[in-house]
């Protein structure tokens, strides 16, 4: 069997990968370490590693104890794998082995959010207080927010569960279109969600905003017959935190915490908290609990992945629906 130098030297990707996933089983930590260092190296040499190179990483932080983790969380080589380092590691890594390894970094407090995201109470954490301000938000789930979507990493994939929607029903009657009334910040809000899917997919969204209810919203879109479920904030919360976390169908992931603060940022506009100033989050849970949510479809089964819902402010008289869908 070929040593790491000699794979690096023939530039055999695919057996330098399956080399990374034997010292993985055999824990040899510091070999995937020269592991990597070889394969960047070669790269001046003008020999394509990358990939092998990137796939060391991940496996470091996806497998290796936190020393070894949380020394690539930074590192440029997680846009290509499977999603972001931050969320990676803290997939499979309690934030006590990460913490004392944990740079003063962009990428470390992205780990602190994402151990919030399964659970962790940072509020009062030494550690975090003096990690880089990145995401707007507390560093402990309110009682009023759901439990979030989280990813589950594997070496070769990644798994994650959309919310379970109730099922939807179709309305009585034909609706007619509300008024569209302009609110380019709450509409760009809501596509920013599904951007991804967009840019870096094959989805489609759109978003409206209406004097008028959940039902005119909808119909805005050219769609007089819908299904439609109301839904409690906290599932809405979640279904939006789910959206801007994924990539779409073949998009690239951008992690939980990432998603969460989408949720977050689309709820300050819906509520109109969105003046600049700093949201306190039982303001925030208050409002959101006043708007009526819903979500719907047209009566057609979907082909991949689909975010339709739609959002009222009843003491505004004020409504918005976004649908966005991107094929398998």
């Amino acid at each position: 069997m070929l040593n790491t130098a000699e794979l690096i030297e023939i530039g055999d990707v695919e057996a330098l990968c399956a080399h990374i996933d034997a010292l993985v089983l055999d824990s040899r930590w510091t070999d995937i370490v020269v592991l990597h260092d070889g394969c960047r190296a070669a790269l001046e040499r003008g020999r394509q590693l990358w990939p092998a190179s990137a796939y060391a990483e991940y496996r470091l932080a996806l497998d290796a104890p936190g020393q070894f983790a949380a020394a690539v969380v930074d590192s440029d080589a997680a846009r290509y794998t499977l999603g972001p380092f931050a969320e990676v590691m803290a997939s499979t890594h309690e934030w006590v082995d990460l913490a004392p390894y944990l740079a003063h970094s962009p990428g470390s407090s992205m780990v602190a959010h994402e151990a919030v995201m399964r659970g962790a109470d940072l509020t009062d954490d030494p550690t975090v207080q003096r990690l880089p301000a990145i995401l707007d938000l507390p560093l402990v789930l309110q009682s009023w927010e759901p439990s979030y979507s989280t990813a589950c990493y594997r070496h070769d994939h990644v798994e994650h569960q959309s919310p379970v929607l109730p099922r939807t029903m179709p309305v009585r009657g034909r609706i007619q279109p509300a008024r569209l009334t302009d609110d380019p910040r709450t509409l760009d809000a809501l596509l920013g969600l599904v951007r991804p899917w967009v840019s870096e997919s094959n989805g489609r969204s759109e978003a409206r905003a209406v004097v008028g209810d959940l039902w005119g919203a909808i119909s805005s879109l050219g769609v007089t017959r819908p299904n439609v479920a109301e839904v409690p904030a906290t599932e809405a919360l979640a279904l939006l935190g789910w959206a801007a976390a994924t990539g779409g169908a073949h998009g690239r992931r951008r992690g939980a915490a990432v998603g969460r603060s989408e949720a977050w940022w689309v709820a300050t506009h819906l509520t109109g908290l969105n003046d600049g100033e700093p949201v306190h989050p039982d303001e925030l849970g208050e409002a959101v609990s006043e708007l009526r949510w819903a979500v719907w479809d047209a009566g057609e089964p979907d082909t991949g992945w689909a975010l339709r819902i739609a959002v009222e402010d009843p003491a505004e008289g004020l409504a918005w629906v976004l649908a966005a869908i991107d094929a398998s």
